[in-house]
């Protein structure tokens, strides 16, 4: 007697799928500045990745274009198996908001606005009412460990105070990919630590984490390391999650 067998689910695409990406940036009209010579990457769902090389590397023009926050001059970028080509500027704002958390080097809190303020600002732009903004703020804040700081603007608290505010920030909307761009360059070796902890539990929470750093004990953080050099892909080492 034989069982039907079920059907295999479809693969899920890779969160970001880079293919032959170059980024040209004319400096005038006889001089061009070639960051991105041609990187192609993918980066599965629940990975975590940092991506490494020295200045002029070509990692936060990469890092740019994986947010969506620039275009590729050549190649293809799929977020989610969508080409960020076919999506309208105002569409891709939204999915912006609703995919990705950034978190920067320079904090780039809003002065004289409290913890709390800072946090809820993602949802203030997404159209949510003040209550539900409130309580998903103190939730994220509560969850980096500045419960006890909601009230406090980005002048009354450390570096690394600031930094897991930005996190929180970045985490608000529950996003399913998380971008840092050398998120611990402005911090001391007790905060850094504390930091790349917070970047390790979103990670075990099923969130993709993708850090921009030169720090090679940054990098040792994640799972995988991916290096530039002059706008390529040099080197790619560590385990590759496998499909979802």
């Amino acid at each position: 007697m034989s069982t039907a067998r079920a059907p295999l689910a479809p693969r899920r695409p890779p969160v970001i799928d880079v293919r032959g990406v170059e980024r040209v940036y004319h400096v005038t009209n006889e001089v061009e500045v070639r960051a991105l010579a041609g990187v192609s990457l993918r980066i599965g769902r629940g990975e975590s990745v940092a991506i490494m090389g020295s200045s002029g590397s070509g990692k936060s023009t990469l890092m740019h274009i994986l947010g969506c926050l620039d275009t590729p001059t050549a190649g293809r970028y799929l977020l989610d198996g969508v080409d960020v080509r076919d999506i309208a500027e105002d569409d891709l704002a939204d999915l912006r908001g609703r995919k990705i958390g950034f978190v920067f080097q320079a904090f780039n809190l809003v002065p004289r606005t409290s913890a709390l303020l800072n946090v809820e600002l993602p949802l203030a732009y997404a159209g949510l009412g003040r209550a539900e903004r409130r309580r998903r703020a103190t939730d994220a804040l509560r969850a980096v460990g500045m419960g006890r700081r909601l009230d406090h603007p980005p002048s009354e608290l450390s570096g690394g105070q600031q930094q897991r505010v930005a996190v929180a920030r970045a985490i608000v909307t529950n996003p399913s990919l998380v971008l840092a761009d050398e998120p611990t360059g402005n911090l001391d070796s007790q905060s850094t630590a504390a930091v790349l902890a917070i970047f390790e539990e979103l990670n075990a929470e099923g969130r993709t984490v993708v850090l921009i750093t030169h720090e090679d004990h940054v990098a040792a953080r994640a799972r995988r390391i991916v290096r530039l050099g002059d706008g390529l892909v040099v080197e790619d080492t560590g385990p590759v999650a496998a499909p979802a």
